[in-house]
Order: structure tokens, then C-alpha cells, then sequence
């Protein structure tokens, strides 16, 4: 009896829900450290990363118009899909990383709880990041955080997928759309992480995954005039301070690499670096 013949998994992109293939059609090689051939990744083009900041734009009133409590919910049911699929994670960063199962598994349980950890925040950070302002006067004067738009984010590069969800996560919690510059090196567990995304609740849109160069695609993304903010968490061996510099032109929000820290560990701030404060005055009943 003739051994049956495995169906490699084809990477494509993750643009506005759909899983395109560049509109170029170009693909990479990715393979495994020891030079074992993995699998072919999609090379996505400065036009898909158009096309991803146009879907992008188009989810950000949908997803900021949801409860913080619903966002929460969607968010939670994203680490359920994820923990039900955490064997096909564990073999796929183990064949990109070259690292054992249970290295591989230490990386995805990370993933699961820090998605979790971020989750939570959803209905909660607007109480510890708002506030009421004394004001001379008859006059309550609240600031309330909101989201700041499109985030176009460069994920950090030396890891398959935990990375990825550090950087991403805590953009979705205030309302923010992604699009998304996956590890050129380790591109394929983030495709199937947009996979979990389409079958989590996600609005179609709100997370946009690119794969391929990031030097090609950050340059474009920083200088686009319908990006409203800039992670350059993964940017650290690219010539990041001209990417600061194009996405000054437009006055988007840049959040820096930092040296010597771990940039993407889970934090208030990574959710706090993406909101915009807005502030209302009413006037207080005299009777």
C-alpha cells in the first residue's frame, strides 16, 4: 500500500478577513535553522499594505463602537481557539524556531495567557487610565481614553508567535484596527494566528497580517496618511528613527523600540500608548 501523500499548508495573507495571496505574487521560502524547507510565505507588496490600512480604516468604527465589555468577550474567545489549537502551534514553531515541544509549548501557553491577561482589560482600563478634573466652577470635568485608530505595527522578529500577540493585543483593547508586519524569519505561525482570528468573533478587518520584508513595507506604513499610529516594537534593526521621522510628516503616534528591555512584555502602557484622552464638561445642577 503506497504511503499517503501529505497537502502542504499554503501561507497566504490576511487582509479585511479574507487570506489573499500578494497582489504581486510573490512568496519566500521559509525553512527551518537547520535549512530544511518549510514552506512558502507570501511576500506581501506596499499595495497590500494599502490594502490592509484600507480594510483597517474601514473595521475601526464598528470595533470601538462595541461595548468594552463585548470587546473583553471576543478577546477571551481568541485564547479559547488558540489553547484548542495548540498542538498545530507547538509543531510549527518548533519546525521554524528549531526549538523543542516543550520550548515550543512554554511559547504558545505565554501567548494564550498574555491574550488572556490583555482581555481583561478591556471593560477596566478607562476607570484606572480616566479621570474626573477639579475645575473652578459649577462643572464636571471628565476624561474619558478612547482609541487612537489605525495602528500599523512592525511584530518583533525573533519569535513566531509570542511577540506577534504582545504587540497586537493590547492595540485591540481600546478599539483600535491592526495592520500587522508578521516576523519575516518566522512568518507561518502568524497566518495560522489570523486563521484562530477568523474564527474568533474578530470583525473582518481589524487585524490585517502582512508577511515578507519589513524594511520594504515599514517605510510606506510610517508615511501613510490613514495610519494614526506607529509600533515600532520589531523595528530594531531597521533604520527606525527615519521611520519616526516619515511618520512625523502625518502626526501619528510612534511607540520606540526600547534597548535592553523586553518592549513587547505585558504592560498598561502598551495599552495606554494607543488611546487619545478625551475630555467633556457639564454643567453641575445648582438645585
Amino acid at each position: 500500500m503506497s504511503k499517503r501523500l501529505t497537502v502542504p499548508k499554503t501561507y497566504k495573507l490576511a487582509i479585511g478577513g479574507a487570506f489573499p495571496r500578494s497582489e504581486s505574487g510573490r512568496t519566500y521560502a521559509v525553512s527551518s535553522p537547520s535549512g530544511e524547507f518549510l514552506a512558502n510565505a507570501a511576500q506581501a507588496s506596499r499595495k497590500d499594505a494599502r490594502d490592509a490600512v484600507k480594510a483597517a480604516r474601514a473595521a475601526v468604527k464598528g470595533w470601538a463602537g462595541a461595548t468594552a465589555y463585548n470587546r473583553g468577550q471576543v478577546l477571551y474567545r481568541i485564547a479559547e481557539v488558540l489553547e484548542g489549537r495548540r498542538a498545530q502551534f507547538v509543531e510549527e514553531i518548533s519546525a521554524q524556531q528549531g526549538v523543542t515541544a516543550a520550548v515550543a509549548g512554554a511559547q504558545v501557553d505565554e501567548a494564550i495567557d498574555r491574550w488572556v491577561w490583555y482581555a481583561g482589560w478591556c471593560d477596566k482600563y478607562a476607570q484606572v487610565t480616566g479621570n474626573a478634573n477639579p475645575v473652578a466652577g459649577p462643572y464636571f470635568n471628565i476624561s474619558v481614553p478612547e482609541q487612537t485608530g489605525v495602528v500599523a505595527i512592525i511584530a518583533p522578529q525573533d519569535s513566531a508567535l509570542l511577540g506577534l500577540v504582545s504587540a497586537v493585543a493590547p492595540a485591540l483593547v481600546s478599539g483600535n484596527a491592526v495592520v500587522v508586519i508578521a516576523s519575516e524569519r518566522y512568518p507561518l505561525s502568524a497566518i495560522s494566528f489570523a486563521e484562530v482570528l477568523a474564527t474568533s468573533d474578530v470583525p473582518g478587518g481589524v487585524v490585517n497580517v502582512l508577511t515578507g520584508s519589513p524594511a520594504e513595507m515599514a517605510p510606506w506604513l510610517a508615511s501613510h496618511q490613514d495610519v494614526n499610529a506607529l509600533d515600532l516594537v520589531g523595528a530594531g534593526a531597521l533604520e527606525w528613527i527615519d521611520l519616526q521621522q516619515a511618520a512625523a510628516d502625518t502626526l501619528k503616534r510612534v511607540l520606540t523600540p526600547e534597548e535592553g528591555a523586553d518592549a513587547a512584555a505585558p504592560s498598561l502602557q502598551r495599552i495606554t500608548a494607543f488611546t487619545e484622552l478625551k475630555t467633556v464638561w457639564h454643567t453641575k445642577s445648582m438645585i
